[in-house]
């Protein structure tokens, strides 16, 4: 059964999308199946993996609210193990179409129901919004992810976060966990970055990820193209950064090759 993840934070350009997008690279190039979910109106997840908006037929918005068919609807990458469901702009109308259904909140749950067997992770890029699109994501996710720009404004909002992380905890679905808060944007040259990095530390101790995302011109070129950065330039140190972060991931959720609980070796004492 698939673990899903949201990648989520109501602040804008903090790296939501990019790292949606090559964390689920990473995963599959890591030989994981992966669906990649594109939750956000802007589509950029979908653009970010080579797919012309005008020319995919349906997208999330049909599966919310016309019940397509999920499996009508999921896209094949250019990435092996990858697949995609797409969005478009028309899902900024699903949250007013959605208003009076009884279910509202749990409707991507109940699509994703049928196919999360099938993979082992669910990646979901949500809208920079605390809207009904975002709280059915994390309604149907196991854990959340939230990335966090290493500037001044980083802590900024995230208090609202965590407050609607608990309501969803509270009343939608009590087994959400926060995977990890991960920093982004990182520039070691600035003060400032490393300033806001162990204020983030001070207060969130056990929940950052020991990997930062650097400043990176490949990871600001590789969605121009249609690219994940890891199939632009595999060498890049934003593919490093992400890869390292998908085995973080994995380490988390102890899918290593070697389980936490195999590396304990029990000594028998001799009587």
């Amino acid at each position: 059964m698939a673990k899903i993840i949201s990648i989520a934070n109501q602040k804008g350009g903090v790296g939501k999308t990019t790292t949606a997008i090559n964390l689920a690279c990473s995963l599959a190039v890591l030989d994981y199946k992966t669906l990649l979910i594109d939750c956000d109106p802007q589509a950029n997840a979908t653009t970010g993996n080579g797919f012309d908006l005008r020319n995919v037929q349906f997208s999330v918005y049909d599966c919310l609210v016309n019940d397509t068919n999920i499996r009508q609807v999921i896209l094949e990458t250019e990435t092996p193990n990858l697949h995609l469901l797409p969005s478009d702009l028309d899902l900024v109308g699903a949250e007013i179409e959605l208003i009076n259904h009884p279910y509202r909140e749990r409707k991507l749950a109940q699509i994703l129901e049928e196919i999360k067997n099938e993979y082992q992770f669910i990646i979901i890029d949500c809208s920079p919004s605390l809207g009904l699109i975002t709280v059915n994501a994390l309604t149907a996710s196991d854990s959340v992810i939230i990335p966090v720009q290493c500037e001044y404004f980083a802590l900024e909002g995230l208090g609202k976060l965590l407050n609607t992380i608990k309501i969803v905890q509270n009343k939608l679905n009590n087994n959400l966990e926060i995977e990890g808060i991960l920093m982004t944007m990182y520039d070691g040259r600035l003060r400032l970055s490393n300033q806001v990095v162990e204020e983030v530390k001070n207060h969130f101790e056990d929940s950052i990820f020991q990997t930062i995302i650097h400043r990176n011109t490949r990871l600001g070129e590789a969605p121009s193209l249609g690219k994940p950065v890891l199939l632009y330039d595999a060498d890049s140190t934003g593919a490093m950064n992400y890869l390292n972060l998908a085995k973080e991931v994995l380490q988390r959720n102890d899918l290593t090759k070697i389980k936490n609980i195999d590396k304990i070796i029990e000594i028998e004492e001799n009587e």
